[in-house]
């Protein structure tokens, strides 16, 4: 994957990732609910809801930004959840929302690099992933990582933007994504590279049977996809073999 142009384009493509969410941080989680018409709550609640029936006590959630799905997380109970993320200016706001909603003893957010994760073998029940896998630099390494760190027989969770299928559907989709987000996105926040960088992440990464490959090449099993919104995102469950069963 590239990035798309913007005023970190010399740099690595991690920096310009990190950077750019920092830049983007105090309009991320108003664009996030304005351009997704509120709907991506919904997709969170969902995801969490396919998450319950393994009863994670620990959760790691990568790429945590501002904690929403730490927070949506926070209903399952757990004794603990721990977030990453590589944007200093993105955990600064989720701390702030995590202490608002009083789950600052339960949910604990930390800088760290999602594709090297500075945890032990086998350290959680659960992984949560939302929105972030495809601004990951290698896929299938970060992928590893959250293998290595989950317990046998634990959950990985992931919600990730995705395609329609429908053909009429998918061109109004795509002109949204790719002509009027840009240009809503720059107006708001005042980062043109940012939103186009968006609809090209999302337009590159696999989606449905494709990264269901690419889970099993890693290693997990039992993999399912749920197609949400006519194709606009994907919530995938999979599972790291219980090698005690």
């Amino acid at each position: 994957m590239t990035v798309a142009p913007h005023k970190y384009s010399g740099l690595s493509r991690k920096y310009q990732v990190e950077k750019m969410f920092d830049n983007i941080s105090p309009s991320y989680d108003f664009l996030n609910h304005l351009l997704s018409f509120n709907i991506d709550k919904i997709w969170r609640k969902k995801a969490i809801a396919r998450l319950s029936r393994f009863q994670p006590v620990t959760i790691l959630d990568i790429a945590t930004g501002t904690a929403d799905f730490a927070i949506a997380a926070s209903r399952l109970k757990p004794g603990k959840i721990i977030g990453v993320d590589l944007s200093d200016n993105m955990l600064s706001i989720g701390k702030k929302k995590v202490k608002r909603r009083g789950l600052s003893e339960l949910i604990t957010l930390r800088k760290g690099d999602s594709e090297n994760i500075q945890y032990k073998d086998n350290s959680f029940d659960a992984v949560t992933v939302g929105f972030g896998l495809r601004n990951f630099d290698k896929l299938e390494k970060g992928l590893s990582e959250i293998y290595r760190v989950l317990n046998p027989g634990g959950a990985l969770v992931v919600l990730e933007f995705s395609q329609p299928e429908n053909f009429f559907f998918r061109k109004l989709y795509l002109f949204y994504l790719t002509m009027l987000l840009p240009k809503l996105g720059h107006i708001i926040s005042r980062n043109r590279g940012a939103y186009l960088y968006f609809p090209e992440s999302v337009l590159k990464f696999p989606y449905g049977n494709e990264f269901i490959i690419i889970l099993e090449k890693v290693g997990f099993e039992k993999c399912e996809y749920f197609v949400q919104t006519m194709g606009i995102a994907t919530i995938y469950i999979c599972r790291k073999p219980n090698i005690t069963a």
